[in-house]
Order: structure tokens, then C-alpha cells, then sequence
């Protein structure tokens, strides 16, 4: 079976860019243009990561990875954002609340990207 990464971005082209990148490195890719779509998809189908965006319009990525863990509390969720700065707070709060998660900045090339991903999953 493939493994199976759920990217949670609402920007297009971010969406598309990790999709191929990852389907090229063999994974199985799936995405939401939002949190509430991204949930959605968690609870239908199973997914062995997520790559989730901070900054998204109604439901943010904080708000999103809070939603996430009360459905799966060990599963690999990496926050990919040029906004960690603006979300320092709610980020740091979440970590006091027990929430687990990996933090990367955008942009990110796709080898590392792909490296990453080998790394939590391949």
C-alpha cells in the first residue's frame, strides 16, 4: 500500500507543486484548499502525514492542527509556513497544550521536501 500525505494549503500552486513532487518520490498525494476540507478527508480516508499551511481563511492551520489531533493524536502533522512569526503565539500555546508538530518555512525546495517526508514515513 502507498503511503499517504494529505496537504492542507489554500494556495493552488503550493497544492500542486508538494503533489508532484511527492507522486514523483513514489508517495500518494492527496490535498484540501482549507482546514474544514482537510478535515473532511481525515475522517473519510487514512493518511500516514500532513502537510498543513498556517495562514488559510477560515479555519486557520492552528485551529486546523488542534481539529487534527483530537481525531489522530500520533500522526505526522508538519506545518509548512512563511507565517510563523505572525502565528509565534498560538503556535508556542499549542505546544504548551501537549499538541505535537513539526515546524518548516516556506519556500521549501521539493528534494527536501521529499527528504523529509523519506525521513517520517519512506
Amino acid at each position: 500500500m502507498d503511503k499517504r500525505i494529505l496537504i492542507i494549503d489554500d494556495e493552488e500552486s503550493i497544492r500542486k507543486a508538494f503533489s508532484l513532487s511527492l507522486e514523483d518520490a513514489g508517495y500518494e498525494a492527496d490535498t484540501a484548499a482549507d482546514g474544514f476540507k482537510g478535515l473532511e478527508k481525515l475522517k473519510k480516508g487514512h493518511y500516514d502525514m500532513i502537510l498543513l499551511d498556517l495562514k488559510m481563511p477560515g479555519m486557520d492551520g492552528v485551529a486546523t492542527l488542534r481539529e487534527i489531533r483530537k481525531l489522530h493524536k500520533d500522526l505526522p502533522v508538519y506545518i509548512i509556513t512563511a507565517f510563523h512569526a505572525e502565528f509565534f503565539e498560538q503556535l508556542q500555546k499549542a505546544t504548551k497544550d501537549g499538541i505535537e508538530f513539526e515546524l518548516l518555512r516556506k519556500p521549501i525546495d521539493s528534494d527536501d521536501l521529499c527528504a523529509i517526508v523519506d525521513g517520517v514515513i519512506g
